[in-house]
């Protein structure tokens, strides 16, 4: 498995106003699996890719990176297995304001080794149709094209897992499609791919969509897209 949560729990502060975050969480993605987890602002969502993601460690329960417990690292180790297995993808992208596209896009490279890190990153320029804007800085793009970088960036490394947090919520509803699109691609180039989000229309790109409420998986729907559709992760109708 790619991914493996297994009973996590997560609780922010003491005594009367401690928050359990997340509450016996569980949950699995597979190689060639998007999964999406969606739910109201304050249900755990985060907090639950954070721990998948090795940044921030659950209180219980155990979370297993292709075959390896993050938290059972050294500091070192853990940031280097995030770096060469893990691209995140965030809501309020985190591009670096004095680089410009291509050089965002190469900043994994520091911490991982990337073969022939720029040819690659040119392709996923060119893939997420950025090549006239390569040498621009964030502030000069629209708010579609900084998402499209900031993916770009995820996928600089080749991780095996894709974690996106809200990566439509600052988004108008043809460049979210765009960026759900996009992800379910990873999906079907053999990644696994867990979003999570408040926005419905992702469950029309997914296999599998989990609700979280109140910190616990709710109801979750585990219909998984048939051998009608164009391939896993395409669309559902």
């Amino acid at each position: 498995m790619m991914l493996s949560l297994r009973d996590i729990s997560k609780r922010y502060g003491r005594g009367d106003r401690a928050v359990d975050a997340l509450r016996h969480v569980s949950l699995d993605v597979a190689e060639g699996e998007f999964v999406v987890v969606r739910g109201p602002s304050g249900c755990g969502k985060t907090t639950l890719l954070l721990a998948a993601g090795g940044l921030l460690a659950p209180d219980d329960g155990s979370v297993g990176v292709v075959g390896q417990d993050p938290y059972a690292l050294d500091a070192d180790r853990r940031a280097a297995l995030r770096a060469s297995a893990i691209g995140f993808v965030f809501q309020r992208f985190h591009l670096l304001p004095y680089l410009s596209v291509i050089d965002n896009v190469l900043a994994p490279s520091l911490a991982a080794n990337v073969g022939d890190a720029r040819r690659r990153a040119g392709q996923l320029i060119e893939r997420f149709g950025l090549a006239d804007r390569a040498g621009h800085l964030p502030a000069e793009l629209s708010t579609g094209e900084q998402q499209r970088a900031a993916l770009a960036r995820a996928l600089l490394n080749e991780p095996r897992i894709v974690l996106a947090d809200e990566p439509t919520g600052n988004l108008d509803e043809v460049n979210g499609r765009e960026v759900l699109a996009a992800l379910a691609e990873q999906a079907r180039d053999g990644r696994a791919v867990l979003l999570v989000t408040h926005d419905r229309q992702a469950e029309a790109f997914a296999h599998r969509t989990v609700c979280l409420d109140g910190g616990r998986i709710a109801d979750p729907d585990r219909t998984t897209t048939d051998d009608s559709s164009a391939s896993k992760g395409s669309p559902r109708s």
